[in-house]
């Protein structure tokens, strides 16, 4: 088997990365609108939680160099 390129090998911690920021935007705004940073700790967390399931299940229903249905995959002898 061939090793993992780096770009695969890092791609989980994209995510993160992408989940991560996009709580700190959220909690970020919330705590400068409420003050609150009890409420903004949560919301941080409860965005973070939630973002990395919506990127997951997005990354789960893509297959990248699937062929779609009735095409042949590439490399394939054509009749």
């Amino acid at each position: 088997m061939t090793e993992p390129r780096r770009r695969e090998r890092l791609r989980p911690a994209e995510l993160i990365g992408f989940a991560a920021v996009i709580a700190l935007f959220a909690g970020g705004t919330i705590f400068v609108v409420t003050r609150d940073l009890g409420f903004a700790s949560i919301v941080l967390g409860a965005t973070f939680v939630i973002d990395l399931i919506v990127i997951s299940m997005l990354m789960l229903a893509i297959t990248p160099n699937k062929p779609m249905d009735g095409e042949l995959p590439p490399n394939t002898p054509h009749d």
